[in-house]
C-alpha cells in the first residue's frame, strides 16, 4: 500500500470513528465518505444531494476533522434562521462547539460569539450571505485567515446563487468574493435541485470550475407521489389527511397568502390541528408558528414557498399541493421536505386546468427577458408533463435530473400510476373537435372564448351566450356531444399543457398555437387516462385498501412492535418530549423517532447496548443513557 493510500484509509478510519463517536452512525452513506475525504484533503466541490440525503455530515464533519487539526472555524452560509437554529443545536448536544449568527441575537450575543471564532475555539459558524459580505465580517475572516484559522466554507442552498434555478436570491451572488478573498481555503456547495443549467450557473457564478462534482440519486424512494385532478381540492385534502396522515406532521402548500390562511382555518375547523405561514405574516407571528411546527407533533403548517426551506424536521410525513408549483425543481425541493427519516411519507397534489392557466399567466405577465420566460415555460411544461403523465411519475422525475431508473412497481411506496395503473383513452379525435372550435371561433369575426363556452358549444349546449353570438350555426355546435364536461377539461388542460393551446387576457380566451397544426392533421395521437376512473384510482382512500399496514404507516412507530414494545416506544417519547420542553429544543434534535423505535424493538440492557443503536453518538449516551435505561426499566 503506497503512504498516500496509508493517509487516505486513515483519514477514512478517523472519520468513521468520528461519525460513530458523535452522532451515532456506524457509517456513510452513498458518496458521503468520497466527499468528505475531498474536502478533507482541501478540494472545493459540489455536492448535488436529495434532501434528507446527508448533505450536512459532508461539511460538518471535514469541519469538525481540520479543527481537530487546527485549521479553526468553517463558515457555514445558510439562508434560513430555523436552518441555524436547528442545527446548532443539533451540533452542540453531539458536542461539537457550534454558533449562529443572525438577527435573533443582541449586541452582546453577537459580539460574545465573535470572541469565540476569533478565537479559534468555534468550530462551525452558521451566517445568512447578506451578513458573510459585511465589511466587519470579512475583516474578521481576514484575521482568521492570516492566523491559519479558517477552515473551510460551506455554501448551503447553492441554487439560490443562479438566475435558471427556482429560488434565486441575489446576495448569493456576492458570495464569489470567497475565492477571490479567500483562494486556497476549500469551498463545498452543496444543493438537493439544480438541472444541467442551474449546475452550470452555480459553478460559474461561484468560481468552481476547478472544483470535483458529486452527484448522487435524486430518488426518494422512501416518498409515493400522487396526483389527483382537482374535484373540491380542499375536500380532497381533508379526506386524504384524515384516511391516510390522522395525527402526523404535514405541510400543505398554497400559491396565495389569501388562501393559505382561509385553508389553515378550514382544517382547524375540521378537527386538523393546522397554523397558517406566509411573508404577509408579522415575523414574531412566523417565528412562533415555525417554532410550534418544529417542537409539536403532529401539526399541519399551510403555507406559500416561503416557508420549508432549510427545515430539518425529520418526521414530515406528508407535503401536499393545493396549487401547482412553477416548475420540478420547486415540486422536488417541496415533497422532499416529507420523510427526511426515511420513513415512508407521501407527495399528494391536487391539480386543474386554471393551475395550467394562472401559471402560464405568470410567466408571460412577468418583466423578465424573453429568454428568461422561454427557460421557465419550458420548466413548467416539464412538470405539467409529470402531473399529466399516465405512467411512473417516479421515472419521470427522475429523468428530469438526467437520470435513468426503472418503474416503481408495487412496491410500498410506488407512486399512484403504479399502484392503480389509470384507464386511458384515445383522445386524438376530441382534441382535433377542440381546436376545430377554437378555430371557427377565429374564423366568426376573429372571435376569442375561454374553455366553459368552447365546451357548452362542443356539447350542444344552448345557452344565452351561444344564442347571442349566434354559435349554434358553426359546424363544431354538438360535434362532440359524445363527451362529458369533465372529460372535455381534461382533454383542453392536456391541450395547453402539451402547447397546441394557449390562454391569452384576462379573460383567459383560448387561442391556437403553431403546434396545434399537427394536431389538427391527425399526425399527433393523444392519449389521456379517463377522469373520474383517474381520480378514484389515485385517491388514497382507494390505494390503502391494499395492506393494512400502508393504511396505518403513518401512524404506526417505524418498525413493528409488539405490545410490550410499544409501550416502550411511548414512554421513550413521553420522555424525550419532555426534556425537548425543558432544553427548548425539537424533540428530533435529541433522538430520531427511528432511534426509540430500536431501543424499543431491542429493550437494551446495558449503557453498552444503547451504544450499539444507530443515532447514539458518545454525547449522547453519556447525557441520556442511564435515562434511557431507567424509561425501559419501567
Amino acid at each position: 500500500m503506497t503512504s498516500a493510500c496509508l493517509v487516505t484509509h486513515s483519514a477514512d478510519s478517523s472519520a468513521v470513528a468520528i461519525l460513530h463517536e458523535l452522532f451515532g452512525y456506524k457509517d456513510f452513506r452513498g458518496a458521503q465518505a468520497e466527499i468528505v475525504a475531498h474536502v478533507l484533503s482541501g478540494g472545493d466541490a459540489l455536492v448535488l444531494m436529495p434532501t434528507g440525503g446527508g448533505k450536512s455530515l459532508c461539511y460538518q464533519l471535514p469541519a469538525i476533522m481540520r479543527h481537530r487539526a487546527g485549521h479553526g472555524v468553517a463558515v457555514v452560509v445558510s439562508p434560513l434562521i430555523a436552518l441555524m437554529h436547528d442545527q446548532v443545536g443539533a451540533l452542540e448536544v453531539a458536542g461539537v462547539h457550534a454558533a449562529f449568527i443572525n438577527s435573533t441575537l443582541t449586541l452582546e450575543e453577537t459580539q460574545r460569539i465573535e470572541r469565540e471564532m476569533l478565537s479559534g475555539r468555534l468550530v462551525l459558524l452558521y451566517v445568512a450571505p447578506e451578513r458573510l459580505t459585511t465589511p466587519r465580517m470579512l475583516a474578521q475572516l481576514d484575521s482568521l485567515r492570516e492566523r491559519g484559522l479558517l477552515s473551510l466554507f460551506a455554501i448551503d442552498e447553492a441554487h439560490c446563487v443562479s438566475q435558471w434555478g427556482h429560488d434565486f436570491r441575489e446576495d448569493y451572488q456576492a458570495l464569489n468574493v470567497l475565492h477571490e478573498r479567500y483562494a486556497g481555503v476549500p469551498r463545498i456547495a452543496l444543493t438537493a435541485t439544480a438541472d444541467d443549467l442551474t449546475r452550470a450557473d452555480v459553478i460559474e457564478r461561484l468560481a468552481l470550475s476547478e472544483a470535483r462534482v458529486f452527484i448522487s440519486s435524486f430518488d426518494r424512494p422512501n416518498i409515493r407521489y400522487a396526483v389527483v385532478e382537482k374535484d373540491d381540492a380542499r375536500r380532497q385534502l381533508l379526506h386524504f389527511i384524515q384516511e391516510e396522515h390522522q395525527g402526523d406532521a404535514g405541510i400543505v402548500y398554497c400559491q396565495s397568502r389569501r388562501k393559505v390562511d382561509e385553508t389553515a382555518v378550514w382544517l382547524d375547523r375540521q378537527g386538523i390541528s393546522a397554523l397558517p405561514y406566509h411573508a404577509g405574516l408579522a415575523a414574531e407571528v412566523r417565528r412562533r408558528h415555525q417554532d410550534r411546527f418544529l417542537r409539536d407533533e403532529g401539526l399541519v403548517m399551510v403555507a406559500t414557498i416561503a416557508f420549508g426551506m432549510g427545515i430539518d424536521k425529520p418526521d414530515v410525513r406528508f407535503v401536499a399541493h393545493l396549487d401547482l408549483p412553477k416548475n420540478i425543481e420547486g415540486y422536488y425541493q417541496e415533497t422532499g421536505r416529507a420523510g427526511r427519516d426515511g420513513l415512508p411519507a407521501d407527495a399528494w397534489m391536487a391539480y386543474g386546468l386554471a393551475d395550467v392557466v394562472n401559471q402560464r399567466r405568470m410567466i408571460d405577465e412577468s418583466p423578465a427577458v424573453e429568454a428568461f420566460k422561454r427557460n421557465q415555460r419550458g420548466k413548467l411544461d416539464a412538470l405539467l408533463s409529470l402531473a399529466e403523465a399516465h405512467d411512473c411519475r417516479r421515472v419521470r422525475l427522475l429523468a428530469y435530473f438526467g437520470e435513468a431508473s426503472v418503474v416503481c412497481g408495487a412496491h410500498q411506496n410506488a407512486c399512484d400510476n403504479c399502484l392503480n395503473p389509470p384507464a386511458t383513452w384515445d383522445a386524438t379525435e376530441a382534441a382535433r373537435k377542440a381546436l376545430s372550435g377554437v378555430y371557427r371561433f377565429l374564423q366568426q369575426r376573429g372571435q376569442r372564448f375561454g374553455a366553459g363556452h368552447l365546451i357548452d358549444v362542443l356539447r350542444g349546449k344552448t345557452t344565452e351566450k351561444v344564442a347571442q353570438f349566434g354559435h349554434e350555426s358553426l359546424t363544431t355546435f354538438g360535434i362532440g356531444s359524445d363527451v362529458s364536461e369533465a372529460q372535455w377539461r381534461v382533454v383542453l388542460r392536456q391541450l395547453i399543457a402539451l402547447g397546441y393551446l394557449q390562454t391569452e387576457g384576462d379573460y383567459n380566451t383560448l387561442e391556437l398555437t403553431p403546434a396545434a397544426r399537427e394536431v389538427l392533421r391527425g399526425e399527433v395521437q393523444i392519449t389521456l387516462r379517463q377522469p373520474g376512473v383517474a381520480s378514484k384510482a389515485a385517491r388514497v382512500a382507494k390505494r390503502g385498501k391494499g395492506t393494512s399496514a400502508q393504511r396505518t404507516r403513518g401512524k404506526s412507530p417505524p418498525l413493528p412492535l409488539d405490545e410490550a414494545g410499544l409501550a416502550r416506544f411511548e414512554a421513550l417519547k413521553a420522555w424525550r418530549g419532555e426534556l425537548a420542553r425543558e432544553r427548548k429544543l425539537p424533540a428530533y434534535v435529541i433522538f430520531h423517532d427511528a432511534t426509540l423505535a430500536e431501543m424499543a424493538h431491542t429493550a437494551p440492557g446495558s449503557l453498552e447496548a444503547i451504544e450499539n443503536i444507530s443515532g447514539v453518538g458518545a454525547k449522547k449516551l453519556e447525557a441520556y443513557g442511564r435515562d434511557i435505561l431507567r424509561v425501559l426499566g419501567g
